[in-house]
């Protein structure tokens, strides 16, 4: 907890400094532009895919599906729209087949790529009559229950070899640590939202899927991610009915459509607003 309480410390510092003087301005996205030409305009060029979960780590589960087998199904069709609609877009999965992936290291692929947008999916858990989407970015939980959505996925940590060293004294269980860790992206918050917003709309408007909304809460597969990032829940696999169309794979091909939409919606509104200013 001593490195969590300096880990916050230095937190608290850094958005007081740089963080904090980044402004919205209407029209222009926050974060960092691509040079083109003699002019700066915004190019969104590589896209991180992740599928939440794999290998040992199974996620949670209905009577028959997994969340780690579903969540790879609806990424994979998703890095296909996008590679045959938009091959202008380098697409980067952190895993393609049945593997685990630490979650530090899922941020550390895109920061590497210098991706420009972090997608995350995932599956949820909950009461049987428990049903919807949700999208999330970093932030503060408002309530008990976006506390424990983010315990949930976070407990994923406890398969990791020296989890305590490598996540600075980061407690699955404690609403402390999940605090302190909300307090990263503060630089993308605006432009995740953005992201998370469309592709909510998406969900509930083309995809004709129930809607739990856009939330916030402290994730540790995006609190190390420099670009703006979501983690969406397409469904919860604890629910018999959404079980069976998560597991369907036309319906994973609808889910993974309604993020394209979204996608190509966000990365046209940016380089138009870029591109006139």
């Amino acid at each position: 907890m001593r490195n969590i309480v300096l880990l916050g410390t230095a937190l608290l510092a850094l958005l007081a400094g740089p963080a904090a003087s980044v402004q919205q301005v209407p029209g222009q996205p926050t974060d960092t532009t691509r040079t083109t030409g003699s002019a700066n305009v915004f190019r969104l060029r590589t896209v991180v895919l992740d599928a939440g979960h794999g290998g040992k780590d199974r996620g949670c589960a209905g009577q028959s599906a997994r969340e780690a087998d579903v969540a790879l199904k609806i990424v994979l069709e998703l890095g296909r729209q996008i590679e045959e609609n938009m091959p202008e877009v380098r697409v980067i999965y952190t895993r393609k087949t049945d593997e685990f992936v630490e979650l530090a290291d899922r941020a550390g692929i895109a920061n590497k790529h210098n991706a420009d947008l972090f997608i995350s999916v995932h599956c949820n858990a909950g009461p049987t009559v428990a049903r919807g989407t949700e999208v999330w970015t970093m932030g503060a939980h408002k309530t008990e229950a976006n506390l424990a959505t983010a315990k949930r996925e976070n407990a994923v940590i406890l398969q990791e070899d020296n989890y305590k060293e490598r996540y600075a004294g980061f407690d699955p269980s404690s609403p402390q640590s999940h605090i302190l860790f909300s307090l990263y992206q503060s630089a993308h918050i605006d432009n995740s939202l953005r992201f998370a917003a469309k592709v909510d709309h998406e969900f509930r408007t083309s995809v004709g899927r129930p809607s739990r909304g856009v939330k916030q809460a402290g994730f540790l597969v995006l609190w190390k991610s420099t670009m703006p990032s979501v983690l969406i829940e397409a469904g919860f696999l604890t629910n018999p009915a959404e079980e069976r169309y998560l597991n369907d794979k036309a319906n994973q091909s609808y889910m993974a459509s309604g993020i394209y939409r979204a996608f190509r919606k966000y990365k046209q509104e940016l380089e138009a607003g870029s591109a006139g200013n």
